[in-house]
């Protein structure tokens, strides 16, 4: 046999076994989430977006099932399908999770802490937001993985809401979590009900309104073809939704896997944030030409609200968790001249 014809064997056998070792070396990472968001809102759009940018950022090797509206388990039940296998991650949010802890309250709304989402997504990067939230997290066994945050909510009502006494006796869909204490200190009657029983509960006069999602949102779950009162630009509250996965599915993913997934969640949030900002002001200007009553409060009406706010931080801020938790909120709020 000529040496030309050994070295191309040998080389054929090289690539072969190259092949086979590539093969077996392949890992792959397959998960089921749940969001509460349905497929038609806008952020349901937006988690789909997700879910193509990490499989073309794998190469296909991470596949993604996601399960819309709470198709599994109600939106507060999601955390702890993840916790006990039922589903891999949890895509809807922290203050669901209060009743474990109130420190994960902070892990979501700080509800009038911060002035944008970009503060608050700068506390996440720049400060010590990851590892100040898997110190909560990773007790639980769960991982947080990312946020996104679509910015500042506006309420829905069947009646006006103008200002602080417009409070008194109103009757409304609440998250689980400090918005409650908030609300029943202004005078109002929050009932803490699931995300997608929002809409029977109002067209049947159970409720008189809701906390639930922005102006877009909100548009995309009808809820303003019953509540024809809202208000714009939101103040009250700005929860960032997370990903959260099984800290043992996390800890068996390969580093890359992880690192995409974070990465993923970072490049959601962006556009997520900036997409609401658009479309919350192109929606904005449709929706007061369809006869949408919008109230801006006055300065004084907002002020009477972020007191209410302070106050109630401490008051939920009941374990070290929630204290340690709160305190690096502040801190960096401090830091960057947001907060005296």
């Amino acid at each position: 046999m000529s040496l030309t014809k050994k070295l191309t064997l040998a080389a054929s056998a090289a690539a072969l076994t190259l092949g086979v070792a590539s093969v077996a070396n392949a890992e792959t990472t397959s998960l089921r989430i749940q969001t509460h968001f349905s497929q038609e809102t806008l952020s349901g759009k937006m988690a789909g977006e997700f879910i193509k940018d990490v499989t073309a950022m794998s190469g296909g090797d991470i596949q993604i099932e996601m399960f819309y509206s709470g198709a599994v388990v109600k939106a507060a039940e999601t955390f702890d399908a993840a916790v006990t296998g039922i589903l891999d991650c949890d895509m809807t949010g922290g203050a669901y999770q209060t009743g474990k802890n109130p420190a994960f309250q902070f892990a979501g709304d700080l509800n009038g802490g911060y002035a944008n989402p970009y503060q608050q997504m700068a506390w996440l990067l720049h400060g010590d937001g990851y590892a100040s939230l898997n110190k909560l997290y990773n007790q639980y066994d769960m991982e947080f993985v990312g946020w996104w945050i679509p910015g500042p909510e506006s309420l829905v009502s069947t009646r006006p809401i103008r200002g602080v006494d417009d409070f008194k006796n109103w009757k409304f869909r609440s998250p689980p979590g400090m918005i409650t204490n908030i609300f029943e200190n202004l005078g109002a009657s929050p009932i803490v009900m699931d995300f997608n029983e929002i809409f029977t509960a109002l067209e049947t006069g159970i409720i008189d309104g809701a906390d639930a999602a922005n102006l877009t949102n909100n548009i995309g779950l009808g809820l303003y073809d019953i509540g024809k009162h809202t208000n714009y630009p939101g103040f009250h509250s700005m929860p960032a939704d997370h990903l959260a996965c099984n800290k043992a599915v996390w800890d068996a993913m390969p580093s890359a896997h992880q690192a995409i997934l974070k990465v993923g969640m970072q490049a959601l949030a962006l556009k997520n944030t900036s997409i609401n900002e658009v479309e919350n002001a192109k929606n904005s200007v449709k929706m007061a030409e369809a006869g949408l009553n919008m109230y801006e409060w006055a300065p004084e009406e907002s002020a009477k609200y972020r007191e209410a706010v302070q106050s109630a931080w401490g008051e939920f801020a009941t374990t070290p968790e929630a204290k340690e938790l709160l305190g690096s909120h502040l801190d960096f709020l401090r830091g960057i001249g947001a907060m005296k």
